[in-house]
């Protein structure tokens, strides 16, 4: 199908369609078959709009798009062809940001923004298929290192409430700075991905957890809550396979970079570690980075099963990951490298998510 639709797209065949981000009924933004898309807002009080896409820049082009007003006050706008995959966007009306009232709301830049996600005929594992599915909950719980009340999602594999006292591996998984617990299934479509694969008997079946990033006014004690809180609590809870070579962490940009600090700082409690686009990557050290875990090249391939390193091209950490990359390499680290086209964008944290699954446990 994705094969006929691509056709028919570059023939011109088919007209543009509502974002399936766009809320229930809402008509803009629409997608056209050669990836432009038009965005279209009723203000009539205001003097000037204009599409900001997140950041000012991101796979929608940089911004901000200048919109044009008809007489009832309808702005509207087209630009591109935009890159495939998810991105944020809002409205600047005269100097202001809003959001889209036609889009739903991601947790991106700090914010609720409104989001687009623009499909890529030539990619669909991460959509929605007629397959088993497993299910993302939300759980709860006290932290005893921040006092505080916490959230994880927690996707469960099909059958997970069916399988009796079957155990099974943990990913924890984290999100990038600026966006939150829900990013891993809202924007990157998590669960969709690992129901694919599982279908596909690519991977083998797991828990995935995903918490927000933060704690403590420094950040400093995330760590802490990771491996004090957050681990025995879903040991607890979920019928888990509680040793270190049934255990992952990994991570997006900023979330990549805690995957680093807090796997290789505690391999007693992980063997699988993945970055993407890994903000630990900057001024990497063989001799002190990640304290020093990397000076013995021996004693860091005898306790790691998999370092994943990741990075989109046009990515503006992609010369750092890269620095690493080769760095490990000669120090004779073993760690799969994993270059990929792309942005700093969840289209390539998608495709790094897909690549790292399948080596795991």
């Amino acid at each position: 199908m994705r094969a006929v639709l691509a056709a028919l797209a570059t023939l011109g065949l088919l007209a543009q369609t509502p974002a399936t981000s766009n809320v229930r009924g809402a008509a803009y933004p629409q997608v056209h078959p050669d990836r432009r898309v038009t965005f279209q807002v009723k203000i009539p009080t205001a003097q000037k709009v204009q599409v900001m896409p997140g950041g000012g820049a991101n796979g929608l082009g940089k911004g901000p798009f200048e919109m044009t007003r008809t007489a009832e006050g309808v702005w509207s706008a087209t630009i591109g062809p935009v890159q495939p995959g998810f991105h944020y966007y809002w409205f600047l009306v005269d100097g202001v940001p809003m959001n889209d009232p036609a889009s739903e709301t991601y947790f991106g830049w700090g914010r609720q923004s409104s989001g687009i996600d623009v499909p890529d005929a030539t990619l669909d594992f991460y959509e929605p298929k007629d397959v088993p599915h497993g299910n993302v909950r939300m759980h709860w719980y006290r932290s005893r290192i921040t006092g505080l009340m916490r959230r994880a999602f927690v996707y469960t594999p099909p059958g997970y409430d069916t399988s009796g006292m079957t155990r099974f591996p943990v990913l924890y998984l984290q999100h990038g700075s600026g966006e939150s617990e829900r990013g891993w299934t809202a924007q990157g479509r998590v669960n969709f991905i690992l129901d694919n694969l599982l279908a596909a008997r690519q991977i083998k079946p797991m828990l995935v957890v995903m918490e927000t990033g933060y704690a403590g006014a420094g950040n400093e004690k995330f760590s802490e809550v990771v491996v004090n809180d957050l681990i025995p609590e879903i040991d607890r809870a979920y019928r888990t396979r509680p040793e270190r070579h049934h255990r992952a962490i990994a991570g997006l940009s900023m979330g990549g970079g805690q995957a680093m600090q807090i796997g290789l700082g505690r391999l007693d409690r992980f063997a699988y570690i993945g970055s993407f686009s890994g903000a630990g990557a900057r001024n990497f050290s063989l001799a002190s980075s990640f304290g020093g875990v990397f000076a013995d090249a021996a004693s860091a391939n005898k306790q790691l099963k998999l370092l994943w390193i990741g990075c989109g091209t046009e990515d503006f950490l992609y010369p750092a990951n890269e620095a690493m990359h080769k760095a490990l390499d000669a120090g004779g680290v073993r760690h799969v490298w994993f270059p990929s086209p792309g942005l700093h964008d969840w289209q390539v944290w998608r495709l790094h998510l897909r690549e790292f699954a399948t080596k795991l446990f």
